[in-house]
């Protein structure tokens, strides 16, 4: 990297290159001991989880729920600790962990329209990898937000740039700038399940819970005539790699009213969560304040 480099993130950048060496599944054993501590601190991440879990599958017995609370917090940590082999490896190499594409018909469907692609990736498995995947099917722009601590910016826009996608940061200039990608036909990579800032967005039931999510996917959609199409990539067993899936959006994610936009926003992303539910980001706030606008907060004890 380069010597003005904070030395912070030239040592994480050394270490990430160096971990990339090691087994997928190695890697991926490495998620055992994140859990242990994260158990040990009772980590806000574990109890944000378990609070998303009991309010999404009431259903399920309290353990049941616990099952699948131990299962979120594994893949949570596999999602980490596997990055090294996708973000360090060529991109050729990378994309070998990838063992089969199912539903592809749907995006080279989308493709061949030649209107430019909306390509919905929520929180899922392993989606860094998607978007390698993606990038080497047509010209890509992906739609990021700038981390808190801007000194990682660079290393993250090297991370995800192996095979040049465009990137384009979450602001006003960059919305614009994503309308000019769909003009010139790209496929424009989006995640969709991030909380939007005050109150933007709409809200619509998810796993019929009130939740505000962004209208940006739907307004894009609703004004270029963009197909949309979601996409993820499931993690398999045993360090077997990756299987990827895309699906067709649900009926009025193109919607000119917000509300049956989010709405058919939200239908998707539980489509992809069905896949392999311990596989979601339960870890984050997904519901952080009622929807009643009263301002109680939903996590209490997850601060």
């Amino acid at each position: 990297m380069h010597s003005s480099t904070p030395w912070r993130v030239a040592v994480t950048s050394r270490l990430l290159t160096l971990a990339g060496l090691l087994p997928l599944g190695l890697l991926q054993s490495l998620a055992r001991p994140l859990v242990w501590l994260a158990r040990l601190g009772n980590s806000r991440e574990l109890r944000v989880a378990r609070r998303n879990i009991a309010l999404c599958f009431p259903e399920l017995s309290a353990a049941a729920q616990t099952r699948l609370l131990n299962a979120t917090l594994i893949e949570t940590a596999r999602g980490i600790t596997e990055l090294p082999r996708v973000w360090t490896r060529s991109p050729v190499r990378a994309l070998r962990l990838v063992r089969a594409v199912h539903g592809g018909e749907h995006l080279q469907s989308a493709l061949a329209q030649a209107r430019g692609v909306l390509l919905a990736a929520p929180h899922f498995g392993q989606w860094e990898l998607l978007n390698l995947y993606l990038c080497s099917q047509a010209p890509m722009a992906l739609l990021y937000r700038q981390p808190q601590h801007r000194e990682w910016e660079p290393l993250l826009l090297a991370a995800r740039g192996g095979l040049g996608a465009t990137q384009i940061r979450a602001d006003a200039r960059g919305v614009r700038e994503l309308f000019r990608c769909l003009s010139r036909h790209m496929l424009v990579g989006i995640l969709p399940d991030q909380r939007p800032k005050g109150g933007e967005g709409a809200i619509a039931a998810f796993f019929g819970q009130p939740c505000r999510s962004m209208t940006l996917l739907s307004r894009l959609a609703h004004k270029s005539s963009a197909p949309v199409v979601f996409g993820v990539a499931r993690r398999l067993p045993a360090g077997a790699g990756f299987d990827l899936h895309f699906l067709p959006a649900p009926d009025g994610i193109d919607a000119a009213d917000p509300l049956i936009a989010v709405a058919a926003l939200h239908r998707g992303i539980e489509q992809c969560v069905a896949l392999a539910p311990a596989q979601y980001q339960w870890t984050y706030k997904r519901f952080a304040v009622a929807a009643d606008g009263n301002g109680e907060d939903i996590y209490p004890d997850c601060r």
